[in-house]
């Protein structure tokens, strides 16, 4: 239990130091909120840049409703820190 927690952390403060991470994630949680994923996802889908294991992974962190919303706390909680 531990270690999924402190594994969590860690990918938070990954996102957090990551300029271009951070502008995804935050824009992810917004389109999330506001019932957009799915234009999101049938871009990801579309895009032959991106290859098949990537579309997989943004398709699965997007829709995380969860995950999104923790990482727009925890950037928004870090940056009043900064």
């Amino acid at each position: 239990m531990v270690g999924d927690w402190l594994q969590d952390l860690e990918s938070l403060e990954a996102i957090s130091q990551d300029d271009d991470a951070k502008r995804i994630f935050l824009r992810m949680a917004a389109m999330s909120q506001s019932g957009q994923m799915g234009s999101f996802l049938h871009e990801i889908a579309r895009d032959d840049d991106l290859d098949d294991e990537t579309k997989d992974r943004l398709e699965e962190l997007a829709r995380d409703n969860t995950f999104l919303l923790a990482v727009e706390d925890y950037l928004s909680r870090t940056e009043r820190l900064h």
